[in-house]
């Protein structure tokens, strides 16, 4: 660890508390990973008391929230986004099975069989941020299924365009359509641009696979996807915007949990994941977050879904243990 991730004891004690099991599971499995005795048994509890637990604890018993279809609405309380909590929480399917019959339940509504993660069931409901977010939370969690290389399969091509047809095309056996709409990111929802939320969620999910589970095609993906978040300084976030002559604020507002709406830190988390970190275009985002720690070494909540998931993760505006360890831990990836 150098010494821009080297985190103070006050910290530390802050972070590991065990009142807070959660947050002290998530400290230790993402931050503090070496403390093995510790970690193994904050696990269990964590799985048992607090968020992760509050979460499980809604899930219909054969394995959906809210309501038994492809899971998108209500946002942000039904399976999708439970999922992507799920995950954050740092949720293992090994410590609770019933996780692998919520994400196999998910994916027999919301995938297509080729490969698109749906936000209203049939593959026209395609869109990139669903589908980097729910790849990257099942891969994190430790589920196991032959389709998800389907979903990054997809995920590959309609960024490289490989084999896939205009969204015209309605004979096509794999094309476009209304939401993702091109290679290269392209997405309805901003204008028919490249959507750089969308990218981020891309790349982390590719970041979290194997070596030996990237294809050609998806390492031509990831090359893709990294020179176009290098488009610009990351730290200007200024990619391209169909909607506004500016781009949105809360790329600068750091958050949890984080849905589709993208900050820095993500981008950073993904192309420090994928072997980015020390690269010069990415100097001036890492000291933004160093920028951002508080005297004390802790980070604030600046964006947040209160009263909208299934719990809530502090005040606003005050040190976060959540963005606290989102911060550290992208540190450490330098």
């Amino acid at each position: 660890m150098n010494k821009t991730t080297h985190i103070p004891d006050q910290t530390r004690d802050w972070l590991l508390d065990p009142e807070d099991p959660g947050a002290r599971y998530l400290a230790l499995h993402r931050l503090f990973s070496h403390l093995d005795s510790e970690l193994e048994t904050a696990r269990e509890i964590a799985h048992s008391k607090g968020p992760i637990s509050d979460v499980l604890g809604q899930m219909h018993p054969d394995g959906f929230w809210e309501n038994d279809d492809h899971g998108y609405r209500p946002k942000y309380r039904s399976s999708a986004w439970s999922i992507i909590l799920l995950s954050q929480l740092g949720a293992k399917v090994e410590i609770y099975p019933k996780i692998s019959a919520a994400c196999s339940h998910y994916l027999d509504n919301a995938m297509s069989p080729k490969g698109q993660i749906s936000s209203s069931g049939p593959p026209s409901g395609t869109i990139d941020c669903l589908q980097g977010n729910i790849l990257a939370a099942m891969v994190d969690m430790g589920y196991s299924d032959s389709r998800l290389m389907d979903g990054y399969e997809w995920m590959a091509r309609s960024l490289t365009g490989n084999g896939v047809a205009p969204i015209g095309d309605r004979k096509a056996p794999l094309r476009y359509y209304s939401g993702k709409i091109g290679p290269g990111f392209k997405c309805g929802a901003n204008n028919k641009l490249p959507c750089a939320w969308g990218a981020a969620k891309v790349m982390l999910a590719f970041s979290k696979l194997l070596e030996k589970d990237q294809t050609p095609l998806i390492q031509k993906a990831i090359a893709q996807g990294v020179e176009f978040l290098f488009n610009c300084y990351p730290s200007t976030a200024d990619y391209p915007n169909g909607r506004n002559s500016k781009p949105s604020r809360n790329w600068w507002k750091f958050g949890f949990p984080v849905f589709y709406v993208t900050d820095l830190l993500q981008i950073c988390e993904a192309l420090s994941r994928l072997g980015f970190g020390k690269d010069v275009r990415l100097s001036n985002a890492i000291t933004l977050i160093n920028d951002k720690k508080t005297n004390d070494c802790k980070w604030l909540l600046e964006y947040d879904y209160k009263g909208k998931t299934w719990v809530d993760f502090g005040e606003k505006m005050k040190s976060n243990k959540w963005v606290t360890i989102r911060a550290y831990q992208t540190l450490q990836q330098l």
